[in-house]
């Protein structure tokens, strides 16, 4: 029987998103097994989505897109289109919104509602109105919603991710009396929050299900996890143990504003080894740009500059990551520059670079920022806000500086993309 005051939660996640998008904007590719990938024309890249056609060839998400080819040769490979999928996520949200107007987003494919307040509309029955959702995503954007259902984030979470997904209908309700019966038998690397390098601790511990976490006393936990984590373990302890337990208060939270960020910045895996000081003085400034460009559209200021570093090859992981204090907080391209190049040429030991980072921390307000007797900080400021707008209007690559038309350039690239993938 369901307590008056316990809440109804939704955890709608978008299966095989951005291929599902794909197969709606291209009808004759239906019935084909379809791939989302980094570059087909280079048939290079990793597999971003793969739809359930696709996925009964055995492709799999993140696994390389010439091992897809191989397993599926009729594979049609689909190049991201990272701003439209982001527009069609904010489109679902808006569906979402028409039921409740309490949704949390969690991914670009999942999001969490509280329909507490709004099931009346449908009798009380979480389940027609989750059918109702699903029917109205479908319609409108040619995706397929599975729905886990339950009294907490947590639990919803579980009901799509383990049994949702599996589900035709693709609807799934846990209620938090069927947590004993139902989600303890379950192999513990189902668990939300556990992958495999956690299960294999757990299967050291002798734990294989979720069952064995949750029965463990939790003192008792944190005693198991100490000795093999070490004496920071006893949050990590007690969220496995309250996730395994389905315990969650947390309420559904819709983000209607930005936290202030700690820290700004900005990283790139190269296309090959970078070796030449010149080289690598292009990437540097290219990302000194970006991050600097963020922190004035943001209205911040840095004090604290980090210089991050991955040296080939890749299997040796042999790299730095090293911060220094600035005299006083700026978000001026310039003055960073400077001061990243002089980190990175302190600790580089002149192996050649494969992924380069760059970060601003100890943010404060640009709204208040400290005149120097060398630099024309007004003018500075000018002139950022001038090429920042006309970047805004045109497009990142409207103005770049000299240095990144050269080969080792990558500015223009990564114009054309979010997060690293082609909007």
């Amino acid at each position: 029987m369901k307590h008056a005051h316990e809440r109804t939660i939704f955890l709608a996640d978008c299966q095989s998103f951005y291929a599902s998008i794909e197969k709606a904007d291209h009808p004759g590719c239906k019935n084909k097994p379809v791939a989302v990938a980094g570059d087909p024309a280079r048939r290079s890249g990793i597999i971003l989505a793969a739809c359930p056609i696709a996925k009964s060839f055995g492709v799999t998400t993140a696994e390389r897109l010439g091992e897809a080819i191989r397993k599926c040769p009729e594979l049609v490979v689909i190049r991201p289109r990272m701003q439209h999928y982001i527009n069609v996520s904010l489109m679902i949200t808006e569906i979402y919104k028409e039921y409740t107007d309490l949704v949390e987003i969690f991914s670009i494919d999942e999001q969490f509602l509280d329909v507490s307040g709004s099931l009346h509309l449908f009798n009380g029955d979480p389940l027609a109105m989750a059918r109702s959702i699903q029917q109205k995503v479908l319609k409108q954007t040619g995706v397929w919603v599975r729905i886990g259902i339950s009294s907490n984030k947590m639990l919803a979470k579980l009901a799509t991710d383990i049994w949702a997904k599996k589900n035709p209908s693709g609807l799934y309700t846990l209620p938090p009396a069927n947590v004993p019966s139902v989600l303890w038998p379950e192999p513990i690397h189902k668990m939300f929050g556990v992958g495999s390098r956690m299960a294999a601790h757990f299967t050291r511990l002798g734990m294989y299900r979720i069952g064995d976490v949750a029965r463990t006393p939790l003192p008792l936990l944190k005693d198991k996890f100490r000795a093999r984590f070490g004496k920071q373990s006893d949050i990590q302890a007690e969220i496995m143990w309250r996730t395994a337990n389905g315990l969650d208060n947390s309420p559904v939270t819709p983000r209607t504003f930005e936290a202030a960020p700690k820290s700004v910045s900005h990283m790139m895996t190269l296309p090959r080894d970078y070796a030449e000081p010149d080289e690598i003085d292009t990437i540097l400034l290219e990302l000194v740009e970006e991050v600097c460009r963020d922190c004035r559209r943001k209205g911040y200021m840095g004090q604290v500059v980090a210089v991050s570093c991955l040296c080939s090859p890749y299997d040796a992981r042999i790299g730095f990551s090293r911060q220094m204090k600035l005299p006083d907080p700026t978000h001026h391209t310039n003055t960073v520059y400077e001061a990243a190049k002089a980190l990175f040429y302190r600790h580089w030991n002149g192996l050649p670079v494969r992924r380069a980072g760059i970060a601003l921390s100890s943010l404060a307000s640009d709204s208040h920022y400290q005149l120097t007797l060398f630099e024309d900080q007004i003018k500075y400021r000018a002139l950022d806000k001038a090429t920042d707008e006309i970047k805004d209007r045109f497009g990142s690559a409207a103005i770049i500086r000299a240095s990144s038309l050269t080969a080792s350039g990558q500015a223009n690239e990564r114009a054309q993309k979010i997060g690293g993938h082609y909007k």
